[in-house]
């Protein structure tokens, strides 16, 4: 499936709601999905991304680490369903959107949290989308430069 429909799918999901349980399995399905473009982006995508993919792919990875995995049928998991990335600038500008949604429905939770663990995980894994979010700005920013540099 197309990473720009994943994407949307994602969004939908975690902006759907639902109790912490499901928010906190909406938001693992988001890095997953973060780290699975990162990882197609490095290997596949424009020369000029390959670094910054890595980073992201290991970034969402650990955002990915630090929360407990929900218990998610292999066909429900949006990472494993990504076959194709489309155009590189219009998902990663729709994944830097998803990546900001992941960090506002962590701080809903973590502001809720009964305990102190599932406090701390919300906060490492706001750390890791800020910074998941932060290297697709940049790859964009990337592009945007590769753009200007080419003969008009």
């Amino acid at each position: 499936m197309e990473a720009m429909r994943l994407i949307v799918m994602s969004r939908r999901a975690l902006a759907g709601g639902g109790g912490p349980p499901q928010v906190m399995a909406e938001v693992w399905q988001a890095q997953a999905l973060a780290q699975a473009i990162g990882s197609r982006l490095a290997v596949t995508g424009p020369p000029e991304l390959r670094g910054e993919a890595l980073g992201l792919t290991e970034l969402a990875g650990r955002g990915c680490g630090v929360l407990d995995r929900p218990d998610i049928d292999t066909e429900a998991l949006l990472a494993a369903r990504l076959t194709e990335l489309g155009d590189a600038r219009q998902t990663l500008t729709s994944l830097g959107g998803l990546l900001g949604e992941v960090g506002i429905a962590l701080v809903g939770l973590a502001s809720a949290a009964d305990d102190e663990g599932t406090y701390w995980q919300c906060m490492e894994a706001i750390d890791a989308a800020d910074e998941s979010r932060d290297r697709v700005r940049e790859m964009l920013r990337r592009l945007a430069d590769r753009d200007e540099a080419l003969p008009a």
